[in-house]
C-alpha cells in the first residue's frame, strides 16, 4: 500500500440556507468560501472546484475513487459497498426511512458520477456499524409482523463517527474488546454503547428521528401526539412527520436550527434560545441505571468491573452534589435579589423621609427665628419704656 498522505480536507455547511459556507484546509491553512448553495448538487460542484483550485489534483483524471456517506442501508448492508445500479435503487427505496438525507446522498452520487465517469464510487452506510446490535436491543416492543413484513426495528445512525471513535480507542488502549459510551453531539445527535469493541446499543431508531433532541428533529416523543395533533389540526400523518423531522428540535423551540445560531441568540438574551439549549442539554443523559440495564461496564483503560462501578458511583455522587449546589446557589441568588429589592425600597423611603425632615427643619427654623425676634423686640422696647 502507498503511504497515506492528507493533501486537502474540508466541509460544506448550511446547505439549503442563505448563509451556506465551506471551509477548505490546505497545508494547515483554513480557507473559507461562501455563497448560497440551494442543494447538495451545488455543494458537490463546489467540492470539485476546490480540488482543482487548490491543486489537490491537476486533473480530475487523477481521482481513482470516491467515497459517499449514505444514511440508510437497512438490514441488507452491514459494510461499505461499490455503488452499482442496484445499490442506487436500494438507496432510493430506503429514502422512505431517510427523507432528510437520501435525496442529498443521491444528488452527491449523481453529481460525482457525472463529473467523474467511470471512477469507482463506494457507499459507506451510516447504519452498517450498528448491525452488530443484539436482537434484544434492536427490536421494538410492537407486533412481530411489523418487523417481519415491514422491517420495523432500530437501525442506528452516525455509524461512521461511532466506528471511527471505536477504532481510535482500540488503538490508544491497545486492545480490541473496548467498552465505551460514545456521544455524537451537534445539530444531529446520537449516543452509542460499545461492548467488546462492537456496537451494543444506540439512541437512534428506524430513522434518525428517534433519540435525542436535534437541530430540526424532535427526538423521542410520545407517539400518540401525532394522532392528537392530526385530529386537532387536520394535518396528515405525513405532514406531521415532516414537521418532526424538519421543523422541530432547536428550530421548533428557538427558530434556529444551527446550534451556533442558537448560542448566539441566547447570548443576546433570547429566552426561547435559552430554553432550546436547556432542553437539548437536559436530554443528553446517561444514568447509572441506564448503564446497569445494558449489563456491561464502561471500560476506558481496562479497569476491573469493581473499580469501574466505584468510579461511576463517585461520578454520580459528584453530579448529584453539584446539582444540589446549583439549586442552593439559585436559592441564595433569588434570596439576595429579593433583599436587594427590599433595600432599594428602603433606600427610596429613607430619601423621601430625609426630604420631609429637611423641609420640616427649614419651617421650624423660620418660625423659631420670628419668635426669637419678637421676644427680642419685647425685651428691648420693654426696657426703653421702663427708662422713660
Amino acid at each position: 500500500m502507498p503511504e497515506e498522505k492528507l493533501i486537502i480536507s474540508g466541509y460544506i455547511e448550511k446547505i439549503g440556507l442563505k448563509d451556506s459556507f465551506w471551509t477548505t484546509k490546505v497545508n494547515g491553512e483554513k480557507i473559507k468560501g461562501e455563497r448560497y448553495l440551494k442543494n447538495h448538487k451545488e455543494a458537490a460542484e463546489v467540492l470539485i472546484e476546490e480540488l482543482l483550485k487548490h491543486k489537490a489534483v491537476e486533473s480530475l483524471d487523477e481521482i481513482k475513487g470516491v467515497g459517499h456517506r449514505v444514511l440508510h442501508g437497512g438490514e441488507k448492508y452491514s459494510d461499505s459497498v461499490i455503488i452499482t445500479d442496484e445499490v442506487i435503487e436500494d438507496i432510493k427505496d430506503l429514502t422512505k426511512l431517510g427523507p432528510l438525507h437520501h435525496p442529498g446522498n443521491l444528488a452527491g452520487i449523481e453529481a460525482m458520477q457525472k463529473a467523474l465517469p467511470g471512477v469507482p464510487m463506494v457507499a459507506v452506510y451510516d447504519t452498517a456499524f450498528h448491525q452488530t446490535m443484539p436482537k434484544v436491543n434492536y427490536m421494538y416492543p410492537v407486533p412481530m409482523e411489523w418487523y417481519t413484513k415491514y422491517g420495523v426495528r432500530k437501525y442506528g445512525f452516525h455509524g461512521t463517527s461511532h466506528k471511527y471513535i471505536t477504532l481510535k480507542m482500540k488503538e490508544k488502549l491497545g486492545k480490541d474488546d473496548v467498552n465505551l459510551i460514545i456521544c455524537h453531539i451537534g445539530s444531529g445527535a446520537s449516543i452509542s454503547a460499545i461492548k467488546d469493541g462492537k456496537c451494543y446499543d444506540t439512541s437512534m431508531g428506524i430513522t434518525p428521528l428517534d433519540g435525542l433532541m436535534m437541530g430540526t428533529r424532535s427526538g423521542a416523543i410520545d407517539p400518540s401526539i401525532l394522532e392528537y395533533v392530526s385530529k386537532e389540526s387536520g394535518e396528515s400523518l405525513e405532514d406531521l412527520t415532516n414537521d418532526l423531522n424538519k421543523k422541530s428540535g432547536l428550530l421548533g423551540i428557538s427558530g434556529y436550527s444551527d446550534s451556533r445560531d442558537v448560542e448566539a441568540a441566547r447570548a443576546a438574551g433570547d429566552k426561547n434560545a435559552t430554553l432550546a439549549l436547556d432542553m437539548y442539554n437536559d436530554r443528553i443523559t446517561l444514568t447509572m441505571q441506564d448503564i446497569l440495564e445494558k449489563e456491561f461496564k464502561i471500560d476506558a483503560r481496562g479497569y476491573r468491573p469493581q473499580e469501574v462501578d466505584k468510579v461511576l458511583d463517585m461520578v454520580i455522587s459528584d453530579y448529584n452534589a453539584y446539582n444540589s449546589m446549583i439549586r442552593e446557589k439559585d436559592r441564595q441568588i433569588n434570596a439576595l435579589n429579593n433583599q436587594i429589592l427590599e433595600l432599594k425600597q428602603k433606600l427610596r423611603n429613607a430619601k423621601a423621609n430625609m426630604d420631609i425632615v429637611k423641609n420640616s427643619e427649614r419651617q421650624v427654623t423660620n418660625v423659631d427665628l420670628l419668635r426669637r425676634i419678637s421676644e427680642l423686640e419685647k425685651i428691648i422696647y420693654g426696657r426703653n419704656n421702663d427708662n422713660e
